[in-house]
């Protein structure tokens, strides 16, 4: 049966109702965005293209659907209501066979109904747990729309281009606005008219990171990471296409090196280092002189740039408040693991309120803190089967039209683990996990596309065939 005529009837009772009982600029609002739900339900590729774009350009733009949440997640549920719908009328295709490490994520995913359950009797503090477990579920299943909606060169190009889209956009209103006022909390009154919630609070909590440039990611860590995750992919994407893709490749790839130095994250800068120097390691072209550029830029903007030079000077300093609280933080790491052997599941983020302890800035160690040592081992066995089965199998690589994709998101990948060892934020936090597994569900099709394509003559980039 087709899906269209269903679809049809409903919205057509749906539509005389509401002219009947509302205003006329209240239906016409309502037809726009009920139009745009029906184009999503009927070509769901659309929707997880418009969620590249969203996710990384207005992240936290929120909107209500019986509960409050962020547009990037109410387009990831809408895009599974559509397959579930077109599942429903049988006009879904042959499905691909799972891989390992997706196997691995659905047994870590049910594990988690174990600390969920844990944290609403153990944790005695305001919170809406079941709501948060669902959506840290619907985060990590990006990994499984990949396979279903990105099973073609042609679709994986169109998710490319949408995130570096969104990101250039995120970077051309982020990057002026902190030029002109020098201060990270200059835009969060663009942010509530972009639709953000808690404008206030996060204005508040940007307080000690004045110096620092915020974004539509709010704190500059946090782009920080997401920079140092992105700019991988968009160097290798550019550096191998032509016309307005190669154009917009690069494009994003200075201005994001740029904003990832205003951002002052330590950690992000240092993980993409770790991960150039693996790249110069396998004689990735380019990467010498990525690595020398970066030199000289950095150096002219530690010059140039005070917040830059502070944030150096304070890793030699003994009165840095941000490494001081992280030596806080693991020395007070034990005893909220005796305190909360399962982990305190999904009602509150760490540290529990009124508990006396402390967070953890680190990605591997929130994991024990929200779902214990064994949710800890599940997330390292996918991250480890991952690694399996999308790492280089030659000791040099050549950069190319072909494997550009599978290169810039597992470098990607690996930039935001190596970020996981000074901050906690692609382990929970929403939205950034969306994009990360979506990274590493593209690493791993794109290895296997590779693995299984017949040998042929490679062309470097930038070379002509």
């Amino acid at each position: 049966m087709p899906l269209a005529f269903p679809l049809a009837l409903i919205f057509s009772l749906v539509f005389g109702v509401m002219a009947w009982l509302l205003p006329a600029f209240k239906v016409a609002a309502a037809l726009v965005g009920i139009a745009a739900i029906v184009t999503v339900i009927r070509k769901p590729l659309w929707g997880l293209l418009l969620f590249a774009v969203i996710a990384t350009f207005l992240p936290y733009t929120t909107v209500e659907v019986g509960i409050r949440t962020t547009v990037s997640e109410a387009l990831i549920m809408l895009v599974w209501a559509s397959l579930m719908a077109q599942a429903l009328f049988g006009q879904t295709g042959p499905r691909s066979q799972r891989l390992p490490t997706e196997r691995l994520l659905i047994a870590f995913m049910l594990f988690s109904v174990f600390p969920f359950i844990i944290g609403l009797i153990v944790i005695k503090a305001d919170g809406n747990g079941p709501v948060n477990w669902v959506r840290w579920l619907f985060n990590l299943s990006t990994l499984f729309l990949v396979p279903r909606l990105l099973d073609t060169r042609q679709a994986r190009e169109q998710m490319i281009i949408g995130i570096l889209l969104g990101t250039l956009a995120m970077l051309l209103l982020s990057i002026p606005v902190y030029l002109k006022n020098g201060t990270a909390s200059s835009i969060t009154p663009i942010l509530e008219s972009l639709g953000y919630s808690s404008t206030e609070a996060v204005e508040k909590g940007l307080a000690s990171f004045n110096s620092r440039m915020g974004s539509t990611w709010m704190h500059p860590n946090v782009t920080g990471g997401a920079l140092a995750m992105l700019l991988p992919l968009a160097a290798c994407f550019g550096l191998t296409r032509k016309g307005w893709p190669r154009a917009l490749g690069l494009a994003v790839t200075l201005l994001g090196g740029l904003g990832l130095l205003m951002t002052g994250s330590r950690g992000a800068l240092l993980s993409l280092a770790v991960v150039l120097l693996w790249m110069a390691s396998r004689k990735v072209p380019y990467t010498g002189r990525v690595l020398m550029t970066a030199l000289v830029l950095g150096a002219l903007t530690l010059v140039l740039y005070p917040p830059l030079q502070e944030r150096v000077l304070a890793l030699f300093s003994s009165n840095d408040a941000s490494t001081s609280v992280r030596f806080d933080e693991y020395a007070n790491f034990p005893e909220a693991m005796a305190r909360y052997p399962f982990g305190i599941g999904f009602k509150v983020d760490p540290p529990v309120p009124d508990s006396g302890l402390y967070g953890i800035s680190n990605l591997w160690l929130n994991y024990v803190y929200k779902l214990g040592v064994l949710g800890m081992l599940f997330f390292c066995a996918v991250i480890w089967s991952w690694w399996k089965h999308s790492r280089p199998q030659t000791k040099s690589l050549i950069l190319t039209h072909d494997n550009a994709i599978w290169l810039g998101c597992t470098s990607g990948v690996m930039a935001a683990l190596v970020s996981g060892l000074f901050d906690h934020y692609f382990s929970f936090t929403t939205v950034l996990i969306a994009l990360f597994w979506l990274f590493l569900g593209l690493s791993l099709r794109e290895a296997k596309r590779l693995a299984a394509a017949p040998a042929q003559p490679q062309t470097p980039a930038g070379s002509q065939p």
